[in-house]
């Protein structure tokens, strides 16, 4: 399939109404075909993988066509000169979370990477580390002491934080929290001390998880009992 069969597929496929609530984030540069997530995995499937369209696809400047970009993408395939070159695209905070689980958490040097970007000083870049350690919290083959200065960061940062870097370190606490009692524990000290994450999200219905209720639920009581 080629990039002009790929705009055809969307444009058969646009919701009008997707495409109203798309101009509420005021993207100005970017276009939308209103499509929504669940229905682009099933085009992005019909497609099937293709690198070399995939990086064609990542240069455009349409939300729906970048989505299908990264679910088409072979992340086996992508250079660490790539991913770097990709990451400045992805600050649409949809498109950071999409990017980061289908593509960053699938190449090889991600760890590396991610330590690295937590140290930058562009925004994105130490947005995309933090959400990354959401999944790599994930790894039980990862020790816990691998995230105890990471807590020690957070603890201390958060509230100076970027919106969306602030949004992604709130997100690695609660993952962070759910890998061991003791990380548990110290979780939710971190997030009692550090208090609300406010984290603005526009014209959006989205909230900041509230780490301090999900990690006192009775669910991950019944876990580390």
């Amino acid at each position: 399939m080629k990039k002009e069969d790929v705009y055809n597929l969307l444009e058969e496929n646009k919701n009008e109404r997707g495409i109203e609530n798309w101009k509420k984030f005021k993207y100005e540069n970017w276009t939308s075909f209103g499509i929504g997530l669940t229905q682009l995995k099933k085009l992005a499937k019909k497609i099937g993988k293709d690198h070399k369209l995939a990086q064609e696809l990542w240069k455009e400047p349409n939300y729906d066509i970048k989505i299908i970009s990264i679910l088409i993408e072979e992340p086996s395939k992508i250079s660490e000169k790539q991913i770097k070159a990709m990451v400045s695209n992805v600050s649409m905070w949809m498109l950071s979370h999409t990017w980061v689980q289908n593509i960053f958490c699938k190449v090889p040097f991600a760890k590396e990477l991610a330590e690295n970007w937590r140290k930058s000083t562009i925004e994105i870049e130490r947005r995309c580390s933090y959400a990354f350690l959401y999944y790599l919290a994930k790894d039980t083959k990862i020790s816990d002491t691998y995230f105890s200065p990471i807590l020690n960061v957070i603890e201390k940062k958060i509230q100076q934080e970027e919106n969306f870097v602030k949004e992604a370190m709130n997100n690695a606490l609660f993952a962070i929290g759910q890998r061991s009692k003791s990380l548990n524990f110290r979780c939710i000290e971190i997030a009692k001390k550090i208090g609300k994450i406010e984290v603005d999200y526009g014209d959006n219905s989205c909230e900041a998880v509230d780490v301090i209720k999900h990690l006192t639920s009775e669910r991950m009581k019944k876990k580390f009992n």
